[in-house]
């Protein structure tokens, strides 16, 4: 029987483009051609991606069956928005395919991190001169960002502080966007006592200005020079207040 022996197979079963007329189907448990039959089957983790025009998405019929769907824990991902075949513009273009591989990997990694909430740092700081100059350093972000996803990927309940990077952030990962020293430091000890493990990750500016410009401060014959003060130690004050059974 082959839609039986070829649902035995599947570790993970992503229908993408998944259809108004097929999501109608999946969830009220119609199986009358192979793709529905095999779904049927399948004992593994779903996942299902809408694909239709904006009008057919925002039905409440679709949005019921969506829900149905995920009722039977099939993981339904969000449509991107965009110009779509039909020539309009909206929600219902079908995610890129590097966003659809993530939800597969997402769905095949063990999750023995799940129920820990983990909070990462990543990135550089930068702290004013005036409104156009700052003092910063050149961290990419990479190693915090992919430490980030790897937490996620195993189940963790994930908070990323990043100050201002060039990559995309991880999916599935709170994004919590800073620029200063100060900035990463409130976002950071507002949360700490809540998270099992704490990665520092970022390169924060341990100095800044001690003053800050209004105004573009003007060029001058003279040499310049600019006071500098210490920022808040955030490494340091994690670690005196550190709650028991908290890794740092």
């Amino acid at each position: 029987v082959e839609h039986v022996s070829l649902a035995k197979t599947a570790d993970v079963f992503l229908v993408a483009p998944a259809s108004a007329n097929v999501i109608g189907k999946l969830a009220h448990g119609i199986a009358d051609d192979m793709l529905t039959t095999t779904f049927m089957a399948c004992t593994c983790p779903k996942i299902v991606s809408p694909a239709m025009n904006t009008r057919m998405y925002e039905n409440e019929i679709l949005q019921d069956n969506l829900k149905v769907l995920e009722h039977y824990h099939i993981q339904v991902i969000r449509p991107a928005t965009g110009y779509l075949a039909c020539g309009d513009t909206g929600a219902g273009k079908m995610p890129e395919p590097e966003l659809l591989l993530e939800y597969i990997r997402c769905a095949l990694a063990p999750k023995d991190l799940k129920g820990k909430k983990i909070l990462v740092t990543a990135g550089p700081t930068r702290e004013a001169i005036d409104p156009v100059r700052y003092i910063s350093n050149d961290s990419s972000g990479k190693m915090g960002y992919a430490l980030a996803k790897a937490a996620m990927l195993r189940g963790a309940d994930v908070t990323l502080v990043s100050g201002p990077c060039a990559i995309e952030p991880p999916p599935f990962v709170k994004l919590v966007p800073v620029v200063t020293a100060k900035e990463m430091f409130d976002a950071v000890t507002s949360v700490s006592f809540e998270q099992d493990i704490i990665i520092k990750a970022a390169a924060v500016a341990d100095y800044r200005p001690a003053s800050v410009s209004d105004e573009k401060i003007k060029k001058k014959d003279d040499d310049m020079s600019i006071a500098l003060e210490r920022t808040d130690d955030i490494l340091k004050y994690l670690g005196e207040h550190k709650p028991d059974g908290q890794f740092l």
